[in-house]
């Protein structure tokens, strides 16, 4: 048996080892063990449905897609709710809803995903052309905001489109990404975490920090989204920029990568901050570089990143992942947001939906975003 075999069957075994342990919980971060448990508004509610159905996927576990379905009409609450919704819909229901319509064909989930894409759609600023983050009790005049992690989101509106045969959708998913192509990627192909556009005009005024070190920083999972989300815009439009834009991106992160290719929280951060380690951006990132290798025409392209993404997830199994019961999280060392001391060098469980997504993505290059 390879390593990656290895790591896609204890990730399975551990997804449905904590299938008792974690329950009908929407679980972010892990301390001493235990996943904790957000609101069912919150934006990573749907990466733990999201392995549980990586689960069912690969291997029809009954017990998978019952929980994987409770959850998901938990979320309901959520969904009709209305104000509590934000720009991670996608995030939410994708890994839900859509997948659950994917495999069983469940009508009632794909009638979740078109909500939900309706709200996305919804949030598309026309003078600006970007889909607008959070909302406003984050902070005062965030009307102009968007965020690189955004972009991650807009295969739900593609998914829409084809679902519907109307083009609205993959119309806004495509602008956004051009506005994201145009204001938020630089010329040095590191990106940008929340731009803050007029939200009257659509001007570009400034970058900010957010969850990298400051504003002109290389925060190392905002540079994942883009590698991954750049790529996802090139396969639902065609359109070659998107693709040089994935790759160069991807360039970049793969550079700067330290010696075990699992980066720091910011690729620019202080050398006394190089404690705090991001290894849910390391598997994000080899998803999206097994996402452009099956994108690429160029044989030798696609086995270079195919190689790149298969060192970075050998480095996750052999160092960072903890397969047995003495912690629910698979992947040790994420950090959420240094810059306000939260949650740093913990399980993260969009880590381990990632780096499970990945695994099967390289034995059968499927993909739900």
């Amino acid at each position: 048996m390879s390593w990656r075999e290895d790591a896609l069957k204890k990730c399975l075994e551990k997804i449905k080892r904590n299938i008792e342990g974690i329950g009908e919980k929407f679980p972010h971060v892990a301390y001493e063990g235990r996943y904790n448990n957000e609101k069912a508004s919150f934006w990573t509610a749907g990466f733990w449905p999201g392995l549980l159905w990586l689960l069912y996927m690969e291997k029809k576990e009954d017990s998978s897609l019952k929980l994987a379905r409770r959850l998901e009409e938990r979320l309901d609450e959520v969904l009709d709710g209305f104000v509590t919704l934000h720009h991670d819909v996608g995030f939410m229901w994708l890994p839900t809803a859509v997948i659950d319509y994917k495999l069983t064909g469940n009508p009632e989930s794909r009638i979740r995903g078109l909500k939900a894409a309706s709200h996305l759609a919804g949030r598309f600023n026309l003078a600006g052309r970007f889909i607008r983050a959070w909302n406003d009790d984050t902070a005062a005049g965030c009307q102009g905001w968007a965020i690189i992690d955004c972009l991650m989101n807009i295969p739900l509106l593609f998914w829409a489109s084809k679902e519907t045969g109307d083009p609205r959708f993959c119309q806004i998913a495509d602008a956004h990404a051009a506005t994201v192509l145009d204001a938020f990627i630089r010329p040095d192909y590191t990106s940008a975490h929340i731009v803050r556009f007029n939200p009257c005009t659509g001007e570009k005024i400034e970058n900010l920090g957010g969850q990298g070190k400051g504003p002109d920083s290389s925060w190392s999972r905002g540079q994942a989204w883009a590698i991954y989300g750049m790529a996802i815009a090139f396969r639902e439009t065609g359109k070659g920029e998107y693709l040089e834009a994935a790759e160069h991106t991807a360039e970049y992160f793969l550079s700067h990568l330290p010696e075990d290719k699992v980066p720091y929280w910011d690729f620019r951060c202080d050398l006394k901050e190089r404690y705090a380690l991001d290894s849910s951006a390391a598997a994000c990132a080899a998803s999206g570089l097994l996402e452009i290798a099956g994108l690429v025409k160029e044989a030798e392209r696609k086995e270079y990143y195919r190689c790149r993404a298969g060192g970075i997830l050998k480095s996750l199994y052999e160092n960072y992942a903890d397969f047995s019961a003495d912690t629910q999280g698979i992947l040790q060392k994420g950090t959420v947001n240094f810059p306000k001391n939260k949650h740093i060098n913990v399980p993260i469980i969009y880590g381990d939906y990632f780096f499970t997504e990945a695994l099967i993505k390289w034995a059968r290059m499927t993909n739900i975003f």
